[in-house]
């Protein structure tokens, strides 16, 4: 496992439903194209597991 994970908002959130819309919130991602840097752990897993389709996921 890497020790840190970026994660960048690749597709808009405007036809996702609400639980997906607040996980993208939760990971600090707001506006498209938008990357953020987390610790590799298994909530944050958890949490790009279940919007996988909206993100794009790089270990750093």
């Amino acid at each position: 496992m890497a020790d840190k994970l970026k994660i960048t908002l690749v597709k808009s959130t405007i036809g996702a439903i609400p639980k997906h819309r607040a996980t993208v919130e939760a990971l600090g991602l707001k506006k498209l194209h938008k990357t953020v840097e987390m610790p590799d752990n298994k909530a944050v897993r958890g949490m790009i597991a279940s919007v996988r389709h909206l993100v794009k996921v790089e270990e750093v």
